[in-house]
C-alpha cells in the first residue's frame, strides 16, 4: 500500500522484451534504498511494481501485459522521468490516501494553465472509471495523491500547488499527455458490496443507491 506522497523522480534507465512482457530498470540518485530488499514494492508513476534485481542507483522490476494493457506503460521510453514512492510502513505518518498501486485506467491532459501559483490542469479520464470520480474525493494520478476540484462528465479539474509540481513530474506535463489513474479504492468496494447480489459491472445508480438506504426520499 501506498499513501500518494511522491519520494523520488526517477529515470527509465532500460527497458526489455521478456516472453511477451515487459522488464524495467529504474534509476534514481535520491530514492533511499539503503533498506529496499528483493520483493519489495515500489509505485513507478503509480503502478505497484515488484523489485526482482537490484542494481547500482536502481532496480529491476518486471510489468505484466494486464499491467501493460491499463497504463502508460505500454508506452515508456528510456530516460523518461518517473514519481517513486516505495510502500508504506505501518508506523508512517499517512499524508495522502489509501493508494493500492493498481492503475484503472489512462487519462489524457486536456488543457493546462496558470492559477497564481499553481497549475490547473483538466483531465479526461475513461468513461468506465469516470463515475468513481467525485468532486472533493481523493484521485491518484501518476502516482500524486490528488484532490478533485470539479467533475463534468468524464473530465475532472485538479489544482496543482508549486510545491506538488516541482517534487514531481506534473511539471512536465502538456495538454495530450497521457497519465495513469487510479480511483479511490473505497469507491470501488462500495460499488462491489452494493452489487454483491447482482453481476458485476453494473455500476451504482441512484436508484441502487436509494434501495440501500444511501438517499433519503420524501413522503
Amino acid at each position: 500500500m501506498f499513501t500518494g506522497i511522491i519520494e523520488a523522480l526517477g529515470t527509465i534507465a532500460a527497458t526489455e522484451m521478456r516472453g511477451g512482457d515487459m522488464r524495467l530498470r529504474i534509476s534514481s540518485a535520491s530514492l533511499p534504498m539503503a533498506d529496499v530488499k528483493l520483493g519489495d514494492s515500489i509505485a513507478t508513476n503509480g503502478v505497484c511494481l515488484t523489485v526482482v534485481a537490484m542494481v547500482g542507483d536502481g532496480f529491476w522490476a518486471d510489468v505484466s501485459n494486464e499491467t501493460l494493457s491499463l497504463s502508460t506503460f505500454a508506452k515508456i521510453n528510456i530516460g523518461q522521468t518517473v514519481n517513486l514512492e516505495r510502500a508504506m510502513l505501518a508506523s508512517s505518518r499517512f499524508d495522502g490516501h489509501i493508494v493500492s498501486g493498481h492503475v484503472d485506467g489512462v487519462g489524457r491532459v486536456l488543457s493546462c494553465s496558470k492559477d497564481a501559483r499553481s497549475i490547473r490542469l483538466s483531465i479526461e479520464a475513461p468513461a468506465n472509471i469516470a463515475h468513481y470520480i467525485a468532486t472533493k474525493g481523493s484521485i491518484c494520478v501518476d502516482g500524486v495523491s490528488l484532490t478533485v476540484n470539479k467533475v463534468t462528465g468524464n473530465v475532472f479539474e485538479l489544482n496543482i500547488v508549486p510545491h506538488t509540481a516541482a517534487e514531481t513530474i506534473i511539471q512536465h506535463y502538456r495538454v495530450d499527455a497521457e497519465l495513469n489513474l487510479e480511483v479511490d479504492v473505497i469507491a470501488r468496494y462500495l460499488e462491489r458490496l452494493l452489487q454483491a447480489d447482482k453481476p458485476a459491472g453494473r455500476g451504482i445508480s441512484m436508484a441502487s443507491l436509494a434501495d440501500n438506504g444511501f438517499l433519503r426520499t420524501r413522503k
